[in-house]
């Protein structure tokens, strides 16, 4: 199969482990690019992954079959505006900036098919998650341009955009609520006596193995924690703690916070994209 040309625009994390997925899943150096803001961030990208890397927006996205949009959300109208004269309705505009409607980047780009994605970090080890959605010019040979570049890194699922912010908040924030569990749970296996080095690989094994077990299952998570719950016995004590403390509904609430700061970023993006188009 052959693969598009990608134009990579931000180097951060996010770029870079895209970049790195790519490479993985076949693509050649010479079919990529990544663009950096700092002539030494560039150098380092180039060093890590053997993908040119420039400074200049214009270089970078003339030409490429899908151009990548991976800086963060309040930088996105100033790329555009740099961009913008370069990009051509051939192109793939795909952006992974966080809670920016595809509505700031039709506005400044006639006729190009738009795609928004969230992926998430596990990215980086191939198992990342990523929902996506196609803007009005975005038609099936767009969206598959896109799932190829972002199923190169995981798991794709198309969605609405009106579903987006609540993506951010499960698996684009998710991660972070694994870790911070896994946080917590190492500590109190420490406060229980265990040494670190135990605790930490009780821990991380025992998360790796639960997600295993839960993609491969065709019970539900429901059914699988009963199975590990004899009454009266110790797992049911733990999660009668967890419960009574209030566990589901905390990360509800914490859910809920997150799509709300997805909506404010989007709000605020739609914002400032309507004052650059006035100037």
């Amino acid at each position: 199969m052959t693969h598009p040309t990608v134009a990579i625009l931000g180097a951060g994390s996010m770029g870079e482990i895209l970049a790195e997925g790519l490479l993985r899943a076949g693509w050649e150096p010479a079919n990529l690019i990544l663009l950096a803001r700092r002539e030494e961030r560039a150098r380092e990208a180039e060093r890590r992954t053997a993908i040119e890397a420039t400074l200049d927006p214009v270089a970078a996205a003339t030409g490429r079959d899908v151009v990548v949009i991976a800086v963060k959300p309040k930088d996105v109208d100033h790329l555009l505006s740099q961009i913008k004269h370069v990009i051509t309705p051939g192109q793939v505009v795909l952006s992974l900036a966080a809670g920016v409607p595809m509505a700031v980047f039709e506005s400044a780009l006639d006729d190009v098919a738009v795609v928004r994605a969230m992926p998430n970090t596990p990215a980086a080890v191939d198992e990342g998650m990523t929902a996506y959605c196609g803007g009005v010019h975005a038609d099936d040979d767009a969206l598959a341009l896109a799932d190829m570049v972002l199923s190169a890194v995981g798991e794709t699922i198309r969605l609405s955009e009106d579903l987006l912010d609540a993506v951010t908040a499960v698996s684009g924030s998710g991660p972070a609520y694994v870790f911070l569990l896994a946080e917590a749970l190492t500590e109190a296996a420490i406060r229980e006596g265990l040494p670190h080095h135990a605790a930490e690989k009780l821990v991380i094994q025992t998360l790796r193995g639960a997600g295993a077990l839960l993609s491969v299952s065709d019970k539900s998570a429901f059914r699988l924690r009963a199975e590990v719950t004899s009454p009266g016995g110790t797992t049911a004590a733990a999660l009668h703690t967890l419960e009574d403390g209030g566990f589901r509904a905390l990360l509800e609430r914490a859910v809920q916070s997150a799509a709300q700061r997805s909506k404010e970023l989007g709000a605020i993006a739609l914002e400032r994209s309507g004052e650059s188009n006035k100037n």
